[in-house]
């Protein structure tokens, strides 16, 4: 029984505060990096951009649910966030000329109404101050493992827990990148605007190697216990979207969206009912995503009108449209993929470019071929604790009825593997084999 100086709850109101944190949480993740792109803009730091923004949302979490939701929340949240650095200015009594004229540009905009903030929104600048964050969160002068961070939290829209649990990493060794970052991009300077010409294609180069990180990270865990970890896979594919948007005449940004939506669109079919990994060639390919694969099939069409010479993510995209185009295995086009290796190869001189080559080889031209590729890539410093080399060594030597042989160099690969799932496929190739052991 309640007391009578309490308030019994009332519990359809407490569902619709719920239902109101929920679309709040929603507008958060299209909104903020826009947000903070503006503001960074504005107040030419990006850790006092990011602490505004987060007291617009501390302002929208207190006032929606009794509010509700605004017609327009970017605009919304972008005057609390102004009107939050107005107050801040002012308290401090910065009176130098650069903070006088911050504050003047502050609130020259801060009494528009939501809808004529609409109308800025949605002019060329959000566009530009997003691509600016981009170029400014993978910066160079940053580590690579903080600008995947600092990408996620920016422009993703991700907590520190969130980001933490999707690297499995301690949340105060993610928070300490974050605010490392923060910090070196302040003290180094960097200035906030495009890369100039001479650099832009460097750059450029040093975001999508982001992108496919946080996406590589989604689509083949590297450790834990899961096979994949789809948030990270979709918000790569977001941010590759976002930016195809921001600089639709790069080919090599179509082709980083091309590639991940083509391997995405196998995502359901990469596990069974019981969620054991599935491999590629015993999927049920009726699961794959139809709209995923044709809007992958656009984007690496895109890049083929935009260049005489695909890159390497865009190499990569039509090797996996030769998989999307297969409706069974054995029509894919195997002579066509160790073709585009070759020219893969040629470009990035990548000894795990190189594995996979061996693989189509060996698919293309026979197990014989493909393996005396993979047993000339052991010497490779860089694939001697890979344990994919001895997985697809494995295979090769399974395919050639070399079965002790293979089962031995799957236990290696078992030995080598750290994600759980890939364990337990390796385990069960050598359960397999273990079970007619003696033929050669």
């Amino acid at each position: 029984m309640a007391r009578s100086d309490e308030r019994p709850v009332d519990p359809r109101s407490a569902a619709a505060a719920s239902e109101t944190h929920r679309v709040i949480d929603a507008i958060w993740r299209i909104e903020s990096p826009k947000l903070i792109a503006g503001l960074v803009r504005q107040v030419r730091d990006v850790g006092t951009a990011e602490d505004l923004a987060q007291d617009a949302l501390v302002a929208a979490l207190e006032q929606w649910p009794r509010d509700g939701v605004p017609s327009n929340p970017g605009p919304w949240l972008m005057q609390a966030a102004k009107r939050r650095a107005i107050d801040g200015l002012r308290r401090a009594q910065m009176m130098e000329r650069k903070h006088a004229t911050l504050t003047a540009e502050l609130e020259a905009t801060q009494d528009q109404s939501p809808e004529a903030a609409l109308v800025e929104g949605l002019d060329d600048v959000v566009g530009d101050d997003l691509l600016r964050l981009v170029f400014i969160t993978c910066h160079p002068v940053l580590s690579l493992e903080a600008r995947v961070a600092l990408t996620l939290r920016l422009l993703g829209g991700l907590t520190t827990p969130e980001i933490a649990r999707a690297f499995l990493l301690p949340e105060p060794t993610i928070a300490q990148r974050i605010v490392r970052a923060k910090r070196t991009l302040s003290e180094s300077r960097v200035p906030f605007e495009l890369p100039p010409a001479a650099e832009l294609a460097e750059r450029t180069a040093a975001v999508l190697r982001v992108i496919y990180l946080i996406y590589n990270e989604g689509y083949a865990a590297s450790s834990g216990d899961a096979w994949m970890r789809p948030a990270l896979a979709e918000d790569a594919m977001r941010l590759g979207r976002v930016l195809a948007t921001l600089m639709p005449r790069d080919a090599e940004v179509h082709g980083l969206v091309a590639l991940m939506e083509l391997q995405w669109s196998r995502a359901r079919a990469r596990t069974g009912p019981d969620g054991a990994p599935v491999l590629l060639r015993d999927q049920d390919r009726s699961l794959w995503d139809q709209l995923l694969i044709r809007r992958g099939l656009a984007a690496l069409a895109r890049a083929e009108s935009l260049t005489r010479t695909l890159g390497p993510y865009a190499l990569q995209a039509a090797i996996a449209a030769c998989h999307a185009r297969a409706r069974r295995p054995e029509d894919t086009d195997w002579v066509r993929i160790v073709a585009l290796y070759d020219a893969l190869v040629e470009l990035t001189g990548s000894p795990v470019v190189a594995l996979n080559r061996a693989v189509a080889v060996g698919m293309a031209f026979g197990a014989a071929e493909g393996l005396t590729l993979l047993d000339a890539l052991q010497t490779e410093p860089a694939l001697a604790r890979y344990h994919l080399l001895a997985s697809a060594r494995g295979e090769m030597l399974e395919q050639l009825g070399r079965r002790d042989a293979a089962r031995a160099v799957f236990l290696q690969a078992l030995e080598l593997a750290e994600n759980a799932q890939d364990r337990l496929v390796l385990r069960a190739r050598v359960d397999r084999l273990s079970r007619g052991v003696g033929s050669r």
